[in-house]
């Protein structure tokens, strides 16, 4: 029988948290301040030299129309790489949970893409639709009667980084909802064959709002991934091109941070970017807290 561990003294509980409060302090607190700091300056000469300008980097951005473009193609990224890893891998799990035979060379399959490194994986994918090289241009081009040439093609440029950022996150979703749906007991589903519910029907009203906490959480790292973590995949392979149409914020921000050192306006977009994830992340769990169903 487990039992739980009373800590008496408050000083105990403190020391534990103490590294924890140490590493939030000097690799998150502490950039944080120093960004919002620095975004109050315009940097010259590589970052050596600093000019205060108040609130003008945030004006130059507010009033730039390439980054209002940038925060559009952000949006329109995030909400198909959110909406896409989460459609298709409710549906990929249910069919892995359904399966009887080979169920875990199904999930293997499943999870593969996750634990490539995004790097590695970018440049997986850059091979897999290269429009002279990749194995998949001549079925494409074949079934949709399209030349393939995201190089030069704003629109494909847009789902080729789209499709690539989905398939790479689909395992991690995938290994959280078989989890789920494994804690939904047995008896609904035989309750379910017999009243005679389809299982697309099942997956809608049976399994989706038992399993709803967990997808309300997937939203969030799904949305945390789309703003942040789709860096490899936008510079190996369109670089924020063609004409803008795969700059998304953070490449944006990395361009000018890294090629223009224009440190100053980095920081500032760093910040913006900050607040826009933070708003996003307390509209979903509030959200949550009116239709996830906790049991």
């Amino acid at each position: 029988m487990m039992t739980r561990e009373i800590y008496n003294r408050s000083w105990l509980a403190y020391l534990l948290l103490l590294p924890t409060l140490v590493v939030s302090v000097v690799f998150l607190y502490y950039p944080a301040i120093q960004a919002a700091h620095l975004s109050l300056y315009e940097t010259l000469q590589f970052g050596t030299v600093r000019l205060w300008t108040g609130l003008g980097n945030y004006q130059h951005l507010l009033t730039s129309s390439d980054y209002h473009s940038s925060i559009g193609v952000t949006v329109l990224f995030s909400l198909i790489v959110i909406f896409g890893v989460m459609a298709l891998s409710l549906v990929i799990s249910y069919l892995i949970y359904e399966v009887s035979v080979g169920q875990s060379s199904y999930l293997i399959a499943a999870i593969w893409p996750y634990a490539l490194p995004p790097a590695v994986a970018g440049i997986v994918f850059f091979y897999i639709i290269h429009p002279s090289l990749g194995v998949l241009t001549t079925p494409i081009e074949a079934l949709f009667g399209v030349n393939v040439d995201w190089f030069t093609n704003g629109t494909q440029a847009f789902i080729i980084v789209t499709v690539a950022v989905i398939w790479k996150q689909i395992g991690y979703n995938v290994i959280f909802m078989i989890a789920a749906l494994n804690n939904v007991p047995d008896t609904l589903g035989e309750v379910a064959d017999l009243d005679g519910v389809g299982k697309f029907k099942r997956l809608v009203r049976v399994y989706t709002p038992l399993i709803s906490p967990t997808l309300i959480f997937l939203i969030v790292m799904n949305t945390i991934y789309a703003f942040f973590h789709t860096f490899a995949f936008i510079d190996i392979l369109t670089q924020g091109g063609p004409g803008g149409a795969t700059n998304i914020m953070i490449y944006d921000l990395y361009r000018n941070a890294f090629e223009f050192n224009n440190h100053g306006l980095a920081s500032a977009q760093s910040v913006i970017l900050f607040f826009v994830v933070g708003i996003l992340m307390y509209a979903q769990l509030r959200l949550s807290d009116r239709y996830a169903h906790y049991g």
